[in-house]
């Protein structure tokens, strides 16, 4: 008994040293043994979430769980990565895999198979964009800072006030409003994210429903509202508003990517005063390949409008860059894009929010920003803050038929702001506004809040603005010989091609032109152009006359000065002709449908 106890004794000794040892070893194997498990699926995927496509025809129904991207239709062997339930990215991104530092995605659709092939053309129709390369790309893809230095270095305000970011889609694909939403929760603070508000405009497609629903809903601090029909972006932009809890309301379209810093100057700038409406520096997502295009500081253009009441981009004007004293200052824009700005969600509603008469789309762009600047706002470009979005060449989504709604909306805005100045735009369609619905509530709204005339706005905010009033003569050009009239677009896809004819219609558009005291024959930037050779063409206005400046003679002709020719219609009545002079020509007569008298 005595042995036993001394040798009792050691074998407890023994088994309290070994088996916490055993125990350490066993647990070691074990998280090494995980760490490499973790590390191997993490490389075999590049980080990358494979989303569902969004079209109908191509849709890979989702699981329930936002963590898990659903059925990768492009290549259904490949695993998902799963999502942080906060939308931070933590990982560390591959800087080789697809689309990363906002590179393009180049793909070779005649090198993909009959179904790929399908799936690629798809995503084309069903959303105007690349959806197939869009889809190999991570939710959470690294962009490169571009900020201009100055801009890195400002240090803002602690004090900031939040915002709720408003999201308005229909039937948008999976991994672009991901993608979207994404870029806001990574690259801003999340003390300045009040929220994120998706509003789904009677969206159809499944993967809109409950799978956006669920994945919204790990992501905490996103929601997603519903229209109960299809109303249109403005009137699902009013409802996201009064969803909102911000103390400012950003709204970005359901394209976009935020670069680094976007936020902070946007709100730094409304925190100075609220009736600052500011917007980023909207770089160019290609919808062919999903490059990331960035403007520098000193490359920014500003927004503009034309009689049409079409908005478009110019450059700085001159006064604008002398009154900036740092390439960090705001930049004072006439009229802004509409897609993406922030605004004090006080003043939003201060200023009268929307129009909800206007229909659909098109026109509230250009309506509030008239109305901010009438009514003692300021409209900026802030340079610091940039967001990409993916600009589209068509609409890929179904309209009212047989009403034109951009029309519609436009003629509200005429004749709520634009004063006298409104007959300009009706000349274009020969003053038929259509029903256009009761203004008087906004007429009032403009009077409640003492709002300056057009004029001012024209002579004091965009003094650069050609007034058709100050033209020598307007309206159709049409030739003596034949019923045929100048006819050509002045859009981007016009330019450097020929001016050409079309039978006369009366009803202003594409055959609307104006004859400049400057001796331009213009439709608002575009200018009828020739070199001396060829046939007239199509340019952007220079101002410089040159290959640009007309004459309408005493015998109703249209000469160039520089080569001394006139135009003349051809035989079969389809071209323009550049020939000598021949007064006794009927093919070289025109008549202008409205024509300032001389003074006697």
């Amino acid at each position: 008994m005595s042995n036993f106890l001394p040798r009792r004794r050691g074998l407890v000794f023994k088994l309290v040293i070994i088996i916490p040892l055993v125990w350490f070893a066993v647990v070691t194997v074990m998280a090494f043994q995980n760490r490499i498990n973790i590390s191997t699926d993490t490389s075999s995927n590049n980080g990358h979430h494979k989303p569902p496509v969004g079209g109908a025809a191509v849709h890979g129904e989702p699981t329930s769980d936002p963590d898990v991207g659903g059925k990768n239709i492009l290549n259904e062997d490949r695993k998902q990565v799963a999502a942080p339930n906060e939308g931070r990215d933590k990982r560390t991104h591959d800087p080789n895999a697809p689309g990363e530092q906002g590179r393009a995605v180049n793909i070779d659709k005649n090198k993909l198979s009959a179904k790929d092939r399908k799936t690629y053309d798809d995503g084309w129709q069903n959303n105007a964009f690349n959806q197939y390369a869009s889809d190999m790309i991570s939710l959470h893809r690294s962009l490169p800072d571009v900020r201009d230095k100055e801009c890195r270095d400002i240090k803002y305000k602690e004090n900031l006030p939040d915002t709720s970011v408003v999201i308005c889609f229909h039937n948008e694909a999976w991994s672009v409003l991901l993608r979207t939403v994404h870029s806001v929760l990574d690259r801003s603070p999340p003390n300045l994210i009040r929220e994120i508000v998706l509003v789904d405009d009677f969206s159809d497609m499944p993967h809109t429903k409950k799978p956006l629903e669920d994945y919204a809903a790990k992501l905490g601090k996103v929601k997603v509202v519903r229209t109960k029909k299809r109303e249109g972006l403005i009137r699902a932009r009013l409802i996201g508003a009064s969803a909102a809890k911000g103390t400012v309301l950003t709204y970005l379209d359901s394209h976009c990517e935020c670069a680094q810093g976007w936020l902070e100057p946007l709100l730094d700038r409304i925190s100075e005063d609220k009736s600052h409406v500011v917007w980023p520096v909207i770089d160019n997502i290609s919808a062919e390949d999903l490059n990331y295009y960035h403007f520098t500081a000193t490359s920014i253009h500003v927004g503009r409008f034309d009689w049409n009441l079409q908005f478009n981009w110019m450059p700085q004007p001159a006064r604008e860059r002398k009154r900036r004293k740092a390439i960090s200052d705001p930049i004072r824009s006439p009229t802004m894009a509409g897609g993406l700005f922030a605004i004090s969600r006080e003043y939003f509603e201060y200023l009268g929010s929307y129009d909800p008469g206007m229909d659909i789309w098109g026109g509230e762009n250009l309506e509030m920003s008239f109305r901010i600047w009438m009514c003692g706002g300021t409209l900026e470009i802030i340079p610091c803050s940039h967001v990409g979005h993916i600009f589209r060449k068509r609409s890929p989504y179904k309209w009212l038929s047989g009403v034109n709604v951009v029309k519609k909306n436009s003629v509200r805005l005429a004749e709520v702001w634009m004063d006298d100045y409104k007959h300009y735009y009706y000349d274009r369609f020969n003053h038929d506004l259509g029903d256009y619905g009761d203004v008087s509530g906004r007429r009032e709204l403009r009077k409640r809040l003492k709002c300056k005339s057009f004029d001012w706005y024209i002579k004091e905010i965009y003094p650069d603005l050609f007034i058709p009033g100050h033209a020598l003569a307007s309206g159709e050009v049409r030739n003596k010989a034949q019923r045929m009239c100048l006819d050509s677009s002045v859009d981007s896809g016009a330019m450097n091609k020929p001016v050409k004819m079309w039978q006369c219609h009366n009803q202003g558009g594409n055959q609307y032109w104006m004859l400049s005291k400057h001796g331009e024959i213009r439709r608002d930037e575009g200018c009828m152009d020739f070199t001396g050779q060829g046939t007239v063409q199509m340019f952007t206005c220079h101002g410089m006359k040159g290959n640009q400046l007309w004459k309408y003679t005493e015998e109703n002709q249209l000469m160039h000065i520089n080569s001394n020719k006139c135009m003349e219609l051809s035989s079969d009545g389809q071209h323009i002709l550049m020939k000598y002079c021949d007064s006794n020509n009927d093919r070289q007569v025109w008549y202008w449908k409205k024509k300032k008298q001389k003074p006697a």
